[in-house]
């Protein structure tokens, strides 16, 4: 994504705020509904957070498994900023026993995601709302 002088110009933490503030119940992954809950709003949040933080600042999407006792219990969606910082806004949603691991690129194709597709359309309207994009 190139810079150009009318773009908003945001720090981290102004993105991070955002989404924050946009999680809900609503937002959450199907899979993982049961146990989102309001005092761990990042739960079931990755996937969703991951597409719209790549849409507004670009890098890679990267995809790792979550284990439970090294048995695969699920995955966990993450970024790569395009200077090579790794940033992972929903990491706080795992519980001391789940532990994330790998964490491979993935190309994401053109358009919104086929799964998710409500979730995802809500949390970005709301991160676009709060980051003051039409």
């Amino acid at each position: 994504m190139a810079y150009a002088p009318d773009m908003p110009t945001w720090t981290l933490n102004d993105v991070e705020g955002a989404f924050r503030g946009a999680w809900g119940r609503d937002t959450c992954d199907e899979h993982d509904l049961a146990q989102w809950r309001t005092d761990n709003k990042a739960r079931g949040q990755c996937g969703v957070t991951a597409l719209v933080l790549r849409e507004l600042i670009g890098g890679d999407l990267l995809f790792g498994d979550v284990r439970v006792a090294g048995v695969r219990t699920g995955g966990h969606w993450w970024n790569r900023l395009p200077g090579g910082l790794e940033v992972d806004l929903t990491r706080e949603q795992f519980g001391p026993d789940e532990v994330v691991t790998g964490g491979e690129v993935v190309d994401v194709p053109p358009g919104p995601p086929r799964r998710c597709r409500e979730q995802y359309d809500l949390l970005r309207a709301r991160v676009h709302t709060h980051l003051g994009l039409s």
